[in-house]
């Protein structure tokens, strides 16, 4: 007899782990209701909350572009098209001549150029020394993008949109306008705090976009844990459940490492011929100990970029330190639903009278530039400025904080610039 192993049913993965999902608020049923139907789809929620397997098991042969910190919707396309072997070209060959051109390198490219009526390759020269794209043809034929997803027969997915720049999430907005025009619906998947963020950027999507909030009830979350733990003939108790649910922050990826942590100490690897009972308290407390000493390295990082950043901004360095001093403070419900440009200014000013509402204003917009690493990834805590509220959309943030004491560099800032 094969038995599953205990990483089979619980933790992160970058498939889905079937024993372990649920379908939470029936959002599975929902999505393919809209999926059918002529609208775009916006997925909205904090990182790790299970959009990536949502999206797996609800649009599996998708077009799937990841946004980073310095991305272009320009980008967003030319990725989408060469996932299906399709590039757009300008180049300068022959001196001053210009070739200008579509290219497929890839037998599914040729096969959807063919099916629009495109050759494979399309000339353009021009001699007087500057570039020239095929009129119709390029990467600014926004027709044409959407003519090659539509008869490629699978949707796009635009992952962590939030990452992309404030200008150039609203110039996709009036994209996404024409795209529905030309019949070419697409799913955009981020964290923003706002309902409606889209259409916020662009009052013409209204009824031509629905969104969706991906979010877990504690009832959700204790449905995995039974759904796993059945699956590995295990039983969590009454007093080990709450704790599970309580220190996950309503976040289904912290939850599945909590749990595969707390088997990993129980040393309970594979399913049991028996049922076996889990009801040792002492034995969660040393699995959530040691998940927060594996989250060490992360945000020493995250913190160590924040202060680097900080520390090149001469003439702002009080007010970046003190705000972050003030956020990573804060009560969770504040840093989980929005904590708001006002409350941070009470207190910051309070501490340092010369920090000026606006002045805090402009720091806490440039704030997300500062967490990120060099491929633009690492988003821990994202200001929305619309709404002026800084949201943690890393929520494993709030348990490491939790479960490990230190001292972050912006408070060494702050005692010296005091002294």
């Amino acid at each position: 007899m094969t038995y599953k192993r205990s990483s089979d049913v619980f933790g992160m993965s970058n498939t889905i782990l079937s024993d372990s999902y649920i379908d939470r608020g029936n959002l599975d049923t929902v999505i393919q209701r809209y999926l059918d139907r002529r609208t775009h789809i916006a997925l909205r929620g904090e990182s790790k909350c299970g959009k990536s397997w949502f999206r797996q098991k609800n649009i599996p042969d998708a077009i799937v572009v990841q946004c980073r910190f310095g991305k272009s919707v320009k980008d967003i396309y030319t990725d989408a098209l060469s996932q299906l072997g399709i590039k757009l070209i300008v180049e300068e060959t022959n001196g001053s001549n210009i070739l200008g051109r579509v290219e497929a390198n890839a037998s599914i490219g040729t096969s959807l150029l063919a099916k629009l009526g495109v050759k494979s390759t399309i000339e353009s020269s021009n001699n007087d020394g500057t570039k020239a794209e095929v009129v119709g043809r390029d990467i600014n034929d926004l027709k044409f993008i959407a003519d090659i997803i539509i008869n490629s027969g699978k949707r796009l997915v635009i992952e962590d949109f939030h990452y992309l720049s404030i200008p150039e999430r609203k110039a996709f907005s009036y994209d996404l306008k024409a795209l529905w025009d030309y019949g070419c619906f697409i799913v955009i998947i981020g964290v923003w705090s706002q309902s409606n963020m889209l259409l916020d950027l662009n009052p013409d999507l209204s009824g031509r976009i629905y969104e969706m909030s991906i979010y877990w009830s504690p009832q959700d979350l204790k449905q995995v844990i039974e759904k796993g733990s059945k699956a590995l003939k295990i039983e969590f108790s009454d007093e080990i459940i709450p704790l599970l649910i309580s220190d996950c922050f309503g976040n289904i990826g912290l939850l599945q490492n909590l749990v595969l942590h707390t088997l990993d100490i129980e040393e309970i690897f594979e399913e049991q011929a028996i049922k076996k009972s889990i009801s040792n308290i002492s034995n969660f407390d040393l699995a959530a100990a040691a998940y927060a000493n594996q989250l060490d390295s992360l945000y020493q990082k995250f913190a160590s970029r924040v202060s680097t950043g900080i520390r090149s901004r001469n003439d702002s360095t009080g007010i970046y330190a003190h705000a972050m001093a003030v956020i990573v403070e804060a009560d969770n419900d504040k840093l989980i639903n929005g904590l708001g440009l006002n409350e941070i200014y009470e207190i910051a000013h309070s501490r340092q009278p010369r920090i000026q509402k606006g002045n805090l204003r402009t720091i806490l917009g440039k704030l997300e530039e500062l967490q990120v690493d060099s491929e633009g990834r690492g988003l821990v805590l994202a200001y929305n400025n619309s709404t002026d509220e800084i949201t943690a959309v890393d929520r494993q943030l709030l348990f490491y904080r939790k479960h490990l004491t230190l001292n972050w560099p912006w408070e060494e800032m702050i005692s010296e610039l005091q002294a």
